[in-house]
């Protein structure tokens, strides 16, 4: 598989200097760190760094060729490698990535939803690994840059690609898509998150609808969550569909027949006259929504039921989302990762399915990007959180104080300590003992509530 010249000559744009020197090549990088010799550099300015800086690095480390924007071309006079230039170099890098795709054997999974999207990319693969040279989306590639690095990275031997879709402004998911033509695409859910620019759900299924509009223009197959409403309702007439879920009607049935003493979920699975039960790896809820997920797509693929038990059975927690650890005297869950009202109450709920500890302690740091109803959404935290009779709530946020106002309101027996800053959350997880507890952690990105988890394993450890 190569680039070839006529490729380029299809760029949008493109104008091609000493072209008969140019020679097909087999990568593209936009990372000088990284760059193969005899590939194409392709320099993108992002919000850090401008790639046309390195172009004089990458010529010399071996790149046979640099593509850079129409309006540098006078800085670079010098090179004697092909130089193509383009109005929007991001821009030619996805159609790059679009003409790799359209090179490949392998069939694209597309993936995209308000929460689990990266869990279920990751059990996804691990199953389809079974029976399928699968390659997957790395780390958080999931944008506009990350999506054709992906493509581009892809070998010619692969036979599954997985790639995630993220977003939190509107087209972002349509670009991608249409970059990736998914010849599957899934929406795990739809829920509150990025409503600051998505506005409320709906505004979050168009956008990421996106993907299944794709998927059904290539003659593709879009997997539908039943559970979610929203999805449901948007997809009662495509008829190139699988369903699932644990509630109604479903091709992929799911039933949660209960959990072990530690929390894990015991989850039954039928279609097609098939049935079968497995305790999972991971934990809460959420997971065991994942996984049923990935088993829609991986029995449309005709793996067998042992392909798929086996599968299940090597997954392993992602660092940061529902990440249990446990210690000699208390477990700790690690959802730092991000945090909105859905993966909020998950992470909540799964607390009380631990039978191990009695005493119930979350340390939760501000939602963010939830636009107007901010405020109520972090109020409405309270009704969770005696429902599931949790015993210890530190906070800490500015949002969150409207959730200790709720709270002191209730005069219940929960123990509430508010933190107005860093300094004073750790200090106080400093000096108090969280033996025979599950200690949830959680919060948005921004919030950094990672380092209040480090902070508690090594109390523990």
């Amino acid at each position: 598989m190569k680039i070839t010249l006529t490729d380029i000559f299809n760029l949008t744009g493109s104008v091609i200097y000493n072209p008969t020197e140019f020679k097909a090549v087999s990568s593209v990088s936009t990372d000088t760190r990284t760059i193969k010799k005899n590939s194409l550099f392709v320099a993108i300015k992002g919000a850090k760094y401008d790639g046309h800086k390195f172009v004089d690095d990458a010529v010399n480390k071996g790149a046979s060729a640099i593509l850079i924007s129409k309006r540098k071309l006078k800085n670079f006079d010098h090179i004697n490698v092909p130089i193509v230039t383009v109005p929007n170099t991001i821009k030619a890098y996805g159609e790059l990535a679009h003409v790799w795709r359209s090179k490949l054997k392998a069939k694209v999974i597309s993936i995209t939803g308000s929460n689990g999207k990266t869990t279920t990319k990751e059990i996804l693969a691990t199953i389809l690994s079974e029976r399928f040279k699968t390659e997957k989306t790395v780390a958080n590639n999931n944008n506009h840059i990350g999506v054709p690095l992906t493509l581009l990275s892809t070998k010619s031997s692969c036979e599954i690609l997985i790639l995630e879709h993220g977003t939190n402004h509107f087209n972002e998911i349509k670009y991608t898509a249409e970059i990736a033509s998914p010849d599957y695409a899934l929406i795990t859910n739809i829920g509150d998150s990025h409503l600051e620019y998505l506005i409320d759900q709906d505004g979050v299924y168009k956008e990421k609808s996106a993907l299944f509009n794709s998927t059904l223009a290539n003659d593709g197959i879009i997997f539908i969550n039943n559970d979610d409403k929203i999805i449901k309702k948007n997809t009662k007439r495509v008829s190139n569909k699988i369903t699932y879920g644990f509630k109604g009607k479903c091709d992929v049935k799911g039933h949660i027949t209960g959990y072990t003493e530690d929390g894990r979920t015991k989850l039954n699975v039928s279609y097609k006259n098939r049935s079968f039960e497995i305790t999972l790896p991971l934990y809460g809820k959420s997971n065991a929504q994942n996984v049923l997920a990935a088993i829609a797509i991986a029995q449309h693929l005709k793996l067998s039921v042992k392909q798929i038990k086996n599968g299940v059975s090597k997954l392993k927690q992602i660092p940061g989302r529902l990440s249990v650890q446990k210690f000699n005297n208390m477990m700790l869950i690690d959802d730092t990762y991000n945090a909105n009202p859905a993966s909020m109450e998950a992470a909540i709920i799964l607390l009380k399915n631990i039978k191990s500890y009695k005493v119930k302690t979350i340390v939760i740091g501000d939602m963010f990007e939830l636009g107007r109803e901010a405020v109520d959404y972090h109020k409405s935290l309270v009704e969770l959180i005696v429902k599931n009779k949790i015993n210890n709530v530190l906070m800490i946020g500015k949002l969150m104080g409207h959730l200790d106002e709720e709270l002191q309101k209730r005069k219940t027996s929960i123990n509430i300590n508010y933190f107005k800053n860093r300094r004073a959350l750790k200090s106080f997880v400093n000096k108090n003992d969280f033996s025979e507890q599950v200690v949830l952690v959680k919060g948005s990105r921004g919030m950094k509530m990672e380092e209040f988890a480090e902070q508690i394993r090594n109390k523990a450890a």
